[in-house]
């Protein structure tokens, strides 16, 4: 439930990127109340996909360390911690690279806005930055629905064990 809010988070911060693009691609300088608002939404967005990202990878770890803990106090089979590595090496280059181009987006935008960098170095960014986003929304719902069945899936086995410490109920007749 957590991970599946996080995505909505990242989706908005999609969003987001695109509203600063259609802001961006309608100034007509450097200067006035346009580029303000082009500023204003790009930050925005910028900090909700670092938001986004960021809990995703640390939803990840806390996920990975209750999984593993179960696996060390039930004698559960070692796979189901690898699945966790799995899912953290799946996703977090590009969680990175996605988090990496937007903050070099936002900060070179300020170069390309002053004219001391030319304006076609963020318009790639931005480019590079919208693919990566969507390849790490992409990522991260793959990742977290499958972390969320193997959560669900643990939740089950745990629950048809006996308490640890306590001995197995014998059937009558035995």
């Amino acid at each position: 439930m957590m991970g599946r809010a996080l995505l909505i988070v990242g989706l908005m911060a999609t969003i987001g990127l695109l509203a600063s693009a259609a802001l961006g691609y309608g100034l007509h300088g450097p200067v006035g109340p346009e580029m303000q608002r082009h500023v204003l939404v790009a930050l925005a967005s910028c900090l909700l996909l670092l938001f986004s990202h960021c809990w995703i990878m640390f939803y990840l770890i806390g996920t990975g360390k209750a999984i593993k803990d179960a696996v060390k106090e039930f004698g559960l089979e070692q796979q189901l911690v690898e699945e966790t590595k799995r899912f953290k090496n799946a996703s977090y280059p590009m969680l990175m690279l996605a988090m990496g181009a937007a903050m070099a987006t936002f900060i070179l935008g300020g170069g390309a806005a002053t004219g001391s960098l030319p304006a076609w170095i963020h318009h790639v960014l931005f480019f590079v930055t919208l693919a990566c986003q969507a390849r790490a929304l992409q990522l991260e719902w793959r990742v977290l629905t499958e972390n969320e069945a193997l959560m669900a899936n643990l939740d089950r086995r745990l629950a048809a064990m006996p308490p640890p410490g306590t001995a197995p109920v014998e059937s009558a007749g035995a």
